[in-house]
């Protein structure tokens, strides 16, 4: 039985603000105190974090800066092993920095002697061929490499590596809870004859016309044409999502209100709780962020995406689901008759994908469960 503290940096998009990584993070944290005391052993998170004084303050756990590379090097140095995830880290569409950094900082624990592994990643896309072999090369030497979807793994095939050495497990965030899921009552939005129902709507900027947010838009003003609705503007990134969130407000909350309806933000939910609240609040959900589709899922809201990268069709066609859309080509009446048509069926909606929500839930730790068995049996 291990005994001492198992210290394990944790590599990742942390300490940005953005709501979707920040609830990875959180996940992971979870998952690996829930897997670390059922295996009888410890683990001590170190984040890499561009903001470690906030990261520390938010989730109570040591956090060191991902840019100053001697602190990097001395946390390493110091620690038993290194996670790298979850998220998108290694794709290029970004910039041509981020998988080189990402690599790097695996690739220096591997020189350290440090088992490294690759936490429910989302690989790609990888357009430059340039990287492949160099995350082939760093991901054989992984002590354990785990990726969010199929198209990832066959994307690491594809780059060389065996399949058997790549496990396919949920997005972490499936595995988010509330502290009141406990008193057995479980997720699911707000009921009430009276009460009008709430839309949550997640968007970003994405095409440099606006068509998708003006598609939107139109759409949302539609669907308050047949019947009052709470618009609930939900920004995942901050501060571009606020952005493109009053956007779209602007051109609804006169049209939206002479409806009988409301228009509101949510611009205080920083902590990954507080968002996976609001949105279990909501009757439907309509999002572009992939995490705000994942905490309506996990929250049992039915919900629609907008595809603007292929990580939201993958996530929505494990559970059944197709994009209403892509950014280039959505279309105002179709997100209204499918907003509607959602709300109309929100118990056949649940009951459809009960099966598979609860099995991605169930899933969800299989990773840290890995870490935590390798780290009891050394």
């Amino acid at each position: 039985m291990v005994t001492a503290a198992q210290k394990i940096i944790i590599s990742g998009y942390y300490g940005f603000r953005n709501s979707g990584d920040e609830a990875v993070l959180q996940s992971i944290l979870i998952a690996l105190q829930k897997q670390s005391q059922a295996a009888g052993i410890t683990i001590e998170p170190v984040v890499l974090s561009i903001d470690p004084e906030w990261t520390t303050a938010t989730y109570g756990v040591k956090a060191v800066h991902r840019m100053k590379l001697g602190e990097v090097r001395r946390a390493i140095a110091e620690s038993t092993g290194l996670i790298s995830g979850g998220g998108s880290l290694l794709q290029d569409v970004t910039g041509s920095k981020t998988i080189p950094y990402y690599l790097g900082i695996i690739k220096l624990a591997q020189w350290m002697g440090k088992p490294t592994f690759i936490y429910a990643q989302g690989i790609g896309p990888v357009n430059r061929k340039l990287f492949h072999p160099m995350i082939k090369s760093v991901f054989r030497k992984c002590t354990f490499v785990s990726v969010r979807d199929e198209q990832s793994r066959q994307l690491l095939q594809h780059m060389g590596l065996r399949g058997e050495q790549i496990m396919v497990v949920p997005d972490p965030v499936m595995g988010l809870t509330l502290p009141e899921d406990t008193d057995g009552k479980g997720p699911g939005a707000v009921t009430g004859e009276n009460r009008m129902k709430m839309v949550g709507i997640s968007v970003r900027y994405w095409e440099e016309s606006r068509r998708e947010l003006d598609a939107i838009a139109d759409g949302l003003l539609r669907a308050c044409a047949q019947q009052p609705l709470h618009l609930r503007f939900l920004p995942f990134h901050h501060p571009l999502d606020n952005e493109a969130s009053r956007y779209v407000m602007q051109k609804l909350e006169k049209g939206a209100e002479e409806q009988g309806g409301a228009v509101s933000i949510c611009e205080d939910a920083l902590h990954p709780l507080q968002m996976l609240r609001e949105v279990g609040g909501c009757d439907a959900l309509i999002g572009m962020r992939l995490h705000s589709l994942i905490y309506a899922a996990g929250r049992r809201v039915p919900l629609m995406g907008v595809s603007y990268d292929p990580k939201i069709d993958h996530f929505l066609d494990r559970i059944r689901c197709k994009p209403v859309g892509t950014t280039a080509s959505l279309d105002g009446s179709k997100v209204a008759n499918e907003l509607l048509g959602l709300l109309d069926s929100a118990e056949d909606w649940r009951r459809e994908r009960e099966p598979l929500i609860s099995g991605l839930i169930n899933e969800a730790e299989a990773p840290a469960r890995q870490i935590a068995q390798f780290f009891r049996k050394g």
